[in-house]
């Protein structure tokens, strides 16, 4: 059985990458135990965890390094590299994105992401272990690479997942799954389908971590911060594969008003469509005890890492980043 973590989403809003030594000396002294970054539009998913790994014990993890947009030796060279600033103690979280990421911003074709990951981690797999890697699959192809400084220990892998045919991928080649975009009684669903499909491999489905980011909006609940929430919503759900995701988890009665209007260029319609159920099952938000109590629940429905990324969109910068602190101090492990 997993041992259950709290960890936090960096890099944290409000905050340089120079800041998150400190700030990240701070967490692991709060008794954080990871820190696990993301990449959209700030700054790559790298470079956070060397700033964190350099200066604490704390775990590290991308969540996610996008196998669409480095190419496979590329990946293995950057997971050398944090293994090297964190022995022991480096994740290597992979997935494939979405079609604005790979397509619209960075030229790609999104093209059979499940065989994509799979294909990637059996790379990297191999590669990360000092092997002399010529693969030749489907969706990639590498002819005679090896890496000069190979990991020691071996560098977890962990697939980032939404829907059956991504979370059997993790549960076949992976380490462990990362999700997202879910409430807590959406879990158990998806922790099924990765461990029935580690079972069918002939692996130990126990053994595979399920970590998950969670979205932990830190701004008092009213008309103007639920709009705020409800556009991050839209923005996100009516991308394709996370609109097949919510339609999968069953959602779609809840959410097609907004997807029709959206499909008819009615943005503001599609916003004020969304439905305040929806914002309480997926944003995790109100007063820190209610906020803690809400982890909680995603960790005793299945979780076994929860990364917490705290967002404000307070417009003062000095107010963002006390909101940021104190929500890190008060959701610390060690203040519960």
């Amino acid at each position: 059985m997993q041992t259950k973590r709290w960890a936090l989403s960096v890099p944290l809003d409000g905050f340089t990458l120079a800041e998150h030594a400190e700030l990240a000396r701070e967490a692991e002294r709060l008794a954080y135990t990871d820190a696990w970054s993301f990449e959209a539009d700030g700054v790559d998913c790298f470079s956070p965890l060397a700033v964190v790994g350099l200066v604490t014990h704390l775990r590290v993890g991308t969540a996610i390094a996008n196998v669409y947009t480095r190419g496979p030796a590329t990946l293995a060279l950057s997971a050398a590299g944090l293994a090297e600033i964190a022995p022991g103690r480096f994740c290597l979280g992979i997935g494939s994105g979405s079609q604005p990421i790979v397509e619209a911003w960075n030229g790609g074709t999104f093209s059979r992401p499940a065989t994509r990951v799979r294909e990637t981690a059996q790379f990297l797999r191999a590669a990360l272990a000092g092997e002399r890697v010529v693969f030749k699959g489907q969706t990639i192809s590498v002819d005679g690479f090896r890496l000069t400084k190979v990991p020691s220990p071996p560098v977890p892998i962990y697939v980032a997942a939404l829907r059956p045919g991504m979370l059997k991928v993790a549960g076949e080649v992976g380490d462990g799954v990362i999700v997202n975009w879910k409430s807590p009684e959406d879990v158990p669903k998806c922790v099924a389908i990765v461990r029935e499909a580690a079972k069918q491999a002939g692996r130990d489905p126990e053994a595979i971590e399920v970590t998950a980011r969670l979205f932990v909006n830190l701004d008092a609940p009213g008309p103007e911060s639920d709009q705020i929430i409800r556009r991050h919503i839209a923005a996100y759900l009516n991308v394709p594969v996370y609109r097949a995701y919510q339609e999968w988890l069953g959602r779609a009665p809840a959410l097609q008003p907004m997807w029709d209007a959206w499909g008819a260029g009615d943005r503001k319609g599609a916003v004020a469509a969304i439905p305040p159920a929806v914002v309480e099952e997926l944003i995790v938000r109100g007063p820190l005890p209610a906020i803690r109590a809400r982890v909680q629940r995603y960790l005793d429905h299945g979780i076994d890492t929860a990364f917490l990324q705290f967002q404000t969109n307070d417009p003062d910068p000095k107010r963002r980043r006390a909101l940021v602190l104190d929500a890190m101090r008060g959701l610390a492990p060690s203040s519960s």
